[in-house]
């Protein structure tokens, strides 16, 4: 592990001060924190910048030079605010675009030359198991049926992650995950590509997630899911505008139970509409405005389908879920601090 240590001012043998970094393949953001035995205490909330990292690497199989200088800006940018706010440990981890990328080490160089600390590469199932512990243990809701399935939806990749029965293991444990290979940008980027997608784009994009479903499945037994929490910018986005949101409020989103037949009704609104169009909604960021339809169309079809393998399973199909402001980077910050927590 790449654990940056920074000239932290002294802390309490209870409490540890850590920062956590998540650059993913459309955003890169950075969290400090104050970890101890009652959980995650914000010292600089969730700070996002849209930077589109895996823009092209779908097809190209490496990053391009404009999308490595906007995540070194960023990176700067976080720098400064970590010297204003120093921390006892800094991890950085890189997902989806930075595994597919063959020109990977000119930016793990060129990052840990600003920020002090080399990004961590990390796989698919680290990833799940992060975002799963922040999804179960910090969202805003106690009475959330187990065994969950959280899915972390993000620009490059989905993680179906299954775990909490709540019987012989604790909430937070991992029982099965996998990572597939779709995500908002990848799909805008292989199928989605007219404004607003044809309908033979939108099958074909169909058919493509459904085959990475259908591949989870075999490694996930979804249907044993009583609760579906979802994480990422494109199920809050979407949660928002499904209740009715004119802005964005993460504190309104996080721990809303919304129900398929409104999530869906607005997820094939936005997909069908152009670009120009959802730019007038307040409630999308920017840097989402051309890949949230992307990002719905996954989304849609994970619902579904694990609604059908959870009537298969037990003879009850599942009609709602849950938002939750809480995944990886949340879960990379609670991890760390827990593990210097423990080693004192």
């Amino acid at each position: 592990m790449s654990d940056h240590v920074a000239n932290a001012e002294p802390q309490s043998e209870s409490s540890v001060v850590v920062g956590g970094i998540d650059c993913g393949t459309n955003s890169i953001r950075l969290k400090i924190a104050r970890i101890d035995a009652h959980g995650v205490h914000d010292i600089v909330p969730r700070t996002l910048r849209v930077v589109r990292l895996g823009e092209g690497v779908d097809r190209t199989h490496r990053f391009a030079e404009e999308a490595l200088e906007r995540t070194y800006a960023a990176a700067r940018e976080f720098a400064r605010i970590l010297d204003e706010h120093p921390v006892q440990a800094l991890r950085f981890v890189a997902t989806s675009a930075t595994r597919d990328a063959q020109n990977r080490q000119e930016f793990e160089d060129t990052i840990e030359s600003i920020l002090g600390v080399r990004p961590e590469v990390i796989s698919g199932v680290e990833e799940a198991d992060l975002s799963f512990l922040a999804a179960t243990s910090m969202t805003a809701r106690t009475d959330l049926e187990p065994p969950f399935l959280v899915v972390d939806l993000g620009g490059g990749s989905t993680e179906l992650v299954l775990g909490g029965d709540g019987a012989t293991a604790p909430a937070t444990r991992v029982d099965a995950a996998f990572s597939m290979n779709i995500g908002s940008v990848r799909m805008t980027e292989r199928h989605l590509t007219n404004d607003p997608p044809t309908q033979a784009q939108i099958d074909a994009a169909v058919d493509d997630i459904d085959a990475h479903i259908d591949e989870a499945f075999t490694h996930v037994p979804a249907g044993r899911a009583r609760t579906i929490i979802g994480v990422s910018g494109t199920v809050t986005t979407m949660t928002a505008l499904a209740m009715g949101l004119t802005e964005y409020d993460h504190r309104a989103v996080d721990g809303v139970r919304m129900d398929f037949g409104t999530a869906f009704a607005v997820d094939d609104r936005f997909l069908h509409m152009t670009r120009a169009e959802r730019s007038t909604y307040k409630t999308i960021h920017p840097g989402r405005i051309d890949v949230v339809g992307g990002g719905a169309l996954v989304w849609n079809r994970v619902l579904e389908r694990v609604s059908q393998a959870a009537q298969a399973d037990h003879g009850q199909r599942i009609d709602s879920f849950v938002a939750s402001e809480h995944g990886l980077l949340d879960g990379l910050v609670l991890d760390l601090g827990n593990r210097l927590l423990h080693e004192r």
